[in-house]
């Protein structure tokens, strides 16, 4: 069931996706509530799982410039069995960044990070290796990073 959010919710969540490291009587300014209410509600929208975390988003120039990698990748077979535990490989590693489960020619579409190619090709000989369900992969490299935001746009209350 999803939770229901009014007005200073949604305002909340559009101010914290931006950044969450104001305070309370930062965003309470910015909401029209007290500080103490800011705080509660922020606790129920954790409490909840709407707010799932909260990460710092580095800058990869100054962060050590990892090379970006978008990867496809075909599956054999689509049993539960078998998605489960690809899923769970994907989620434990932490060079991969997102993965959206598509449609179209590849089953699954990854963000990956690495220092270089050469860890990028022992992660994929990894994957390959540890998920015989993966058919095949193909690599795209980002030549260059022009956005990368992980905000979701937030609706006005449609109540």
């Amino acid at each position: 069931m999803q939770p229901k959010l009014d007005g200073f919710d949604r305002k909340l969540l559009t101010i914290v996706q931006r950044d969450a490291a104001l305070t309370s009587e930062q965003l309470a300014d910015k909401v029209g509530l007290s500080a103490s209410a800011v705080q509660r509600r922020l606790k129920r929208l954790h409490s909840t799982g709407v707010i799932a975390s909260v990460a710092a988003i580095l800058d990869p120039e100054k962060a050590g410039k990892p090379s970006f990698f978008i990867v496809g990748l075909e599956i054999e077979r689509e049993r539960p069995e078998l998605l489960t535990r690809l899923r769970a490989w994907l989620g434990a590693e932490d060079a991969v960044q997102q993965v959206f489960y598509v449609t179209g020619h590849w089953d699954f579409i990854l963000v990956v990070t690495a220092r270089d190619v050469a860890s990028y090709d022992e992660l994929m000989t990894s994957l390959m290796t540890e998920n015989p369900n993966v058919r095949r992969f193909t690599t795209n490299v980002a030549l260059g990073v022009h956005k990368r935001r992980l905000t979701i746009p937030i609706e006005e209350a449609g109540d």
